[in-house]
């Protein structure tokens, strides 16, 4: 006899995963999967996607594929209700694409790097949680987590349009929670700290290795999957009373003084 009530299975489940085919997305997907959820994995790179759903599909899991530019509103709007019918639903989103936007204010190309980054980072968010929302107002326990990034914590140089895109996830995170709370859908970011994705492909392992030795509490870079239990965390039954909150998974980053 089972002594507590609240369900730790998203057996079933649909879960879209948006940039599923690389890093935090790519692992996203897979435990979920693995998990018994129902995946529709987004991303633009068609690939890569093939790749992943190939995976996916070998280990004898639902998923389905759709490659999407989250700066296409009308994509977006297609490709979600594509997923609602393919599945039958919606129960739980995961914002998860991004991409780079780094540059000094005074540069030639920072507006077209601030546009692009709004875009892809907090904009296609919007997009797709509207998109989305009628069929989570139909699910039994719907989920949204945004990733954010301790970016919107803190700030680094020459980062201005990444950090405030992200802050913005933080914010649209906080309001939705409010907003959707009357009506049971939860709305939770995730703010990953230092993390081994093609986002940090390019810095030397000797760098990696002395900044986790000098700002992580725990010595390290994270693999994907760590911050991909994280996130599933968020999106159980059992997590019915979880939302507006910005879980930092970056190994102590942020509470370091030194």
């Amino acid at each position: 006899m089972k002594l507590s009530s609240l369900s730790r299975s998203i057996a079933g489940k649909t879960a879209i995963v948006t940039g599923a085919a690389s890093g935090m997305g790519r692992a996203t997907a897979r435990l979920f999967a693995d998990e018994g959820a129902n995946v529709a994995a987004l991303d633009i790179n068609a690939d890569a996607l093939a790749e992943v759903t190939g995976e996916i599909e070998a280990a004898g899991r639902p998923v389905r594929g759709w490659q999407l530019d989250l700066a296409d509103k009308d994509a977006v709007e297609r490709v979600i209700g594509a997923v609602a019918d393919t599945f039958g639903g919606i129960d739980i989103l995961i914002n998860n694409a991004g991409i780079g936007a780094g540059g000094a204010i005074d540069s030639d190309n920072y507006e077209a790097t601030w546009q692009r980054g709004f875009d892809v980072l907090l904009t296609a968010h919007v997009r797709t949680i509207r998109a989305a929302l009628p069929w989570l107002r139909q699910s039994d326990g719907a989920r949204i987590v945004n990733i954010a990034s301790t970016e919107g914590l803190g700030a680094t140089k020459y980062g201005s349009a990444y950090s405030a895109a992200k802050t913005g996830v933080i914010g649209l995170t906080r309001s939705l929670a409010v907003e959707f709370g009357a009506e049971g859908i939860t709305v939770n970011c995730i703010c990953p700290g230092p993390i081994r994705t093609g986002m940090t492909d390019a810095i030397p392992e000797a760098s990696k290795q002395e900044y986790a030795r000098r700002r992580v509490a725990l010595k390290r870079y994270a693999e994907p999957e760590e911050v991909a239990h994280a996130t599933l965390s968020l999106v159980l039954p059992a997590a019915s009373f979880i939302t507006g909150v910005a879980l930092p998974v970056d190994g102590g980053l942020t509470i370091k003084n030194a």
